[in-house]
């Protein structure tokens, strides 16, 4: 989906069970950028290149009760957010892709660029993957190896476990209940 460039952007610091959440959203409520506490310089920085002119703020913000409700146990509940990737056509062709992954679920690279009609493409998107900068609500922790396995993800190992168990997927040295 795309949004306006915004003028003011709300940082909200959330707190969950695996670390402090770091969720950036415009004037609409669009979620702009997503991480954790110990990726906030690199967000900042990404932040300030995608949106030189707007203005960032520290505050609540819209998706709280969305969180709140997805760590509470509702794994599917960020699939209504509004998000804005600032991405290119590829990256964003990938991230919507993403989307198509439920709760619960895994795609593996492969998969994913098959998915995409881009079948040799698996590196790119391996590469997309993981400049996603709303994870979690465009949902690249559900991505795994072709074998089954944990693969990199930019909060860290243990919260691509952590988030997958939440969501009741299976995956290397896990079965799904």
């Amino acid at each position: 989906m795309r949004a306006a460039p915004p003028e003011t952007l709300t940082l909200d610091r959330i707190e969950t069970p695996i670390g402090t959440a770091l969720a950036v959203t415009d004037e609409q409520s669009v979620l702009r950028a997503f991480n954790w506490t110990d990726y906030e310089p690199a967000m900042l920085t990404w932040i300030a290149r995608r949106y030189p002119r707007a203005a960032l703020v520290e505050g609540q913000g819209p998706l709280r009760p969305i969180f709140a409700r997805y760590f509470g146990g509702e794994a599917d509940a960020f699939a209504d957010v509004a998000w804005e990737g600032a991405g290119t056509a590829f990256q964003r062709t990938v991230w919507e892709a993403l989307c198509t992954i439920p709760a619960g679920e895994t795609l593996s690279y492969a998969r994913l660029a098959e998915r995409i009609g881009r079948p040799t493409a698996v590196r790119a998107v391996g590469l997309a993957n993981g400049s996603n900068p709303v994870a979690l609500i465009v949902p690249c922790h559900r991505v795994i190896g072709s074998d089954g396995s944990l693969t990199g993800y930019g909060g860290g190992l243990h919260r691509k476990r952590w988030l997958l168990e939440h969501e009741g997927a299976a995956f290397k040295g896990r079965v799904a209940a």
